[in-house]
């Protein structure tokens, strides 16, 4: 495994564990996102892992991206390495959870919200302040309107206005609040939680949501059931869950 400066990775017990460490506040510049980018470009290929977890060292969990980075000599290859670490989240067919503490601003709220689900301590803080710099957020700008409506989009984008975890829950971008000494021990328990399941099932789950959003419904609840049927009712991990429940027993699951 490749020695990365500001990205580890961790992976056991089918969990990746990317971990942002760039002192202070892991903000990213672009040396860093092209080795976020190549740690998800292995992960994307990797059939073993149920979750990915994005955590940070540090008081923050990434404070935004590197002002430098936006001179006009460098910003194209900063959207470049950006928008390859949006692309390849995407990609990715298990669940990816953003584990946020403390700041969750500009650049590193639209890596966070790029996740499937975000997790994060009570004093976790999230904004998109760069307004006040003379930027917008390109990303935030598609992602935000899907997870909060247009309305509090623009008012998040253009107010740069910084919300508290819990704002962020009543919002509905963020999934789950937790008191910052339980902060790790909840994240872990989350995490573990999906682990119980097969990696196939958990990988068509992911399938059967994403493919279907925005599409009309005749079409969707067609798509859906013909990958239940034909994909997931196919498979052993399937026939193993339904055999378990007679059997009363926990299932041997065999990722096929």
């Amino acid at each position: 495994m490749p020695e990365y400066k500001f990205i580890k990775l961790e992976i056991r017990e089918g969990v990746a564990n990317i971990i942002f460490d760039r002192p202070k506040h892991n903000v990213f510049n672009i040396e860093m996102l092209g080795e976020l980018n190549s740690v998800l470009e292995g992960l994307t290929k990797d059939a073993e892992i149920k979750c990915v977890v994005f955590r940070a060292q540090g008081p923050s969990w990434c404070a935004g991206v590197d002002v430098g980075d936006h001179k006009p000599e460098l910003v194209d290859k900063m959207i470049s390495s950006f928008n390859r670490v949006f692309e390849l989240t995407d990609r990715i067919e298990v669940p990816t959870i953003a584990a946020v503490q403390g700041a969750c601003l500009g650049g590193g709220m639209e890596a966070a919200i790029a996740c499937d689900i975000i997790i994060a301590s009570k004093k976790a803080v999230f904004g998109q302040p760069e307004i006040k710099l003379g930027f917008f957020p390109p990303y935030a700008a598609i992602r935000l309107p899907q997870l909060v409506g247009p309305a509090k989009a623009i008012e998040i984008c253009t107010t740069g206005k910084i919300y508290t975890a819990d704002d962020a829950r009543m919002m509905g971008f963020v999934s789950h609040v937790a008191e910052d000494d339980k902060f790790a021990s909840e994240v872990d328990s989350y995490v573990m939680e999906i682990c119980a399941c097969s990696p196939l099932i958990i990988r068509l789950n992911k399938r059967a949501v994403k493919q279907n959003i925005g599409k009309d419904f005749s079409k969707s609840i067609n798509d859906v059931s013909d990958l239940f049927l034909n994909t997931l009712m196919k498979t052993e991990d399937t026939l193993e869950g339904i055999k378990s429940f007679y059997e009363k027993r926990k299932p041997a699951w065999k990722n096929r």
